[in-house]
């Protein structure tokens, strides 16, 4: 269920009976234009074609949606039917508004965007209503969220328990609950704001709970004594009547395709032996987009047609094919040529069948005058494999390489550790880096296509690296 059934019922009717919403929901329109700039920015010029809006409440942020894209087919939804109706005034005709739980999204994909704004602190799962939205997404679609968190209304709540009692407002999510709310190999994040508004005094703060309908008390909660609700609104005006509203914006964008970005903590980590492996175990197509170093080597192409035996077109030609062995931008600047970003789109074929994309060295290595391959990996939005060393010194490289992608919003498939079984360092990867080892590939004296084919058939599944995304 998306909440508890009476809780539920409760939350609708205290919305539905919040005639005073308009009015009164000040930070409510501060956050649906602030979700809705969050929004403009990732979509990046895009122009969606069928939108979902959850808790569209008075219709706020449907207002927006509709406004910047008047040719999307936008489905607003809202728990409280009354909601729904005022939307609906406010917006107009020519959307299609729907009774619908947020925590139990019962609507046909796919969407272009799904959003909703101050919505999932009401919800008693919300990861998993989060996992079931991502399913909705088109490729490359954008999930966008906001919400309340630990802290709101911390001066009412100190304000009570100075006087030995509790408030009665509801225990809003942790940051490091908020942090755990995402899809499955989504890029994107959270980022968090705290908000200060003032009432002249605080009955003018309860009453405003009411008329927003957020007057919801947390389960279990027995209201005040008179005397007690007079001492706290007493000890609430001596501190100024101010509130803090803490709030917490997500965006996550779905992959656009199916498949990896293959990256290394540093250059000669194994990345080519690892991604032969995957394109082995996938069946999947092969993209090196910057390829240095030609001058002494065949080049990454070559090799993984060699060691996986796929057929010629499943590896797609590099974008960029240069002599010297040095970074794509320095190896490009010595034979006087510029790397066009506009060459580095990701390439599109077969968009169902996964492609193992291999980067040029680690993340911090430049690709082009303006973007290194953390930069390209943030721009193609797909799932990062790590690959490392299983030996002495990986810890550092291996965990400064997860913080420097969570710290950009990419998605991580998992780590890869390359080298003899070293079990300390694959526990410390997987807590210290709350992430994934997806596989511990052992030394291989002979790297070569039976090799790979030995390796692949140990490695996860494409349908179990990619889950529910």
């Amino acid at each position: 269920m998306g909440q508890n059934t009476d809780r539920r019922a409760l939350v609708r009717d205290r919305f539905d009976r919040a005639v005073g919403y308009e009015g009164a929901a000040t930070m409510q329109r501060v956050a649906a234009q602030r979700l809705f700039e969050k929004l403009q920015e990732r979509m990046e010029g895009r122009v969606p074609l069928r939108i979902l809006e959850l808790g569209c409440g008075t219709g706020f942020l449907t207002e927006k949606l509709r406004n910047a894209w008047p040719q999307a087919d936008i489905v607003a939804t809202d728990i409280a039917p009354h909601m729904l109706e005022r939307a609906q005034q406010r917006v107009g005709e020519g959307l299609c508004y729907r009774i619908m739980d947020a925590g139990e999204p019962d609507v046909s994909g796919p969407f272009d965007i799904v959003c909703g704004n101050l919505v999932f602190q009401w919800l008693e799962h919300p990861q998993q209503a989060i996992a079931r939205l991502g399913r909705l997404l088109s490729p490359g679609g954008i999930l966008a969220l906001s919400t309340l968190m630990d802290g709101t209304f911390q001066e009412w709540r100190t304000a009570c328990a100075v006087e030995h009692e509790e408030s009665g407002t509801p225990d809003y999510p942790s940051a490091a609950s908020i942090g755990e709310w995402y899809p499955s190999l989504f890029n994107g994040g959270w980022e968090t704001e705290a908000c200060v508004q003032t009432f002249s005094n605080g009955r003018a703060f309860l009453r405003h709970l009411k008329e927003t309908g957020a007057s919801v008390p947390r389960a279990g909660y027995r209201p005040m004594q008179l005397s007690a609700l007079r001492r706290s609104l007493a000890r609430f005006d001596a501190q100024g009547s101010v509130v803090t509203w803490r709030l917490a914006y997500g965006c996550f964008q779905k992959p656009p395709r199916a498949g990896v970005f293959i990256t290394g903590t540093d250059t000669g980590v194994g990345k080519t032996f690892v991604s032969a492996c995957l394109v082995k175990a996938w069946e999947a197509l092969y993209w090196k987009p910057l390829q240095s170093g030609l001058a002494e080597e065949a080049g990454d192409t070559p090799t993984i047609l060699s060691l996986t035996h796929c057929a010629p077109e499943d590896c797609l030609p590099p974008a960029g094919a240069f002599q010297a062995p040095l970074s794509p931008e320095a190896a490009a600047r010595a034979e006087g040529v510029t790397i066009d970003p506009a060459s580095l789109a990701l390439r599109m074929q077969e968009p169902e069948r996964p492609m193992v994309v291999e980067g040029a060295g680690g993340l911090m290595v430049p690709a082009t005058e303006t973007l290194m391959m953390c930069d390209l990996a943030a721009q193609w939005g797909l799932p990062v494999v790590l690959v490392a060393r299983s030996g002495l010194g990986t810890l550092n490289h291996t965990l400064l390489s997860l913080e420097a992608l969570r710290q950009r919003g990419i998605a991580m498939a998992g780590v890869v550790l390359n080298g003899p079984l070293n079990p300390a360092n694959r526990e410390t990867i997987t807590e210290k880096g709350k992430v994934r080892i997806l596989a511990e590939i052992p030394f291989q004296a002979d790297v070569s296509a039976q090799s790979v084919e030995g390796i692949a058939q140990t490695l996860p599944s494409w349908a179990d690296v990619r889950g529910g995304a």
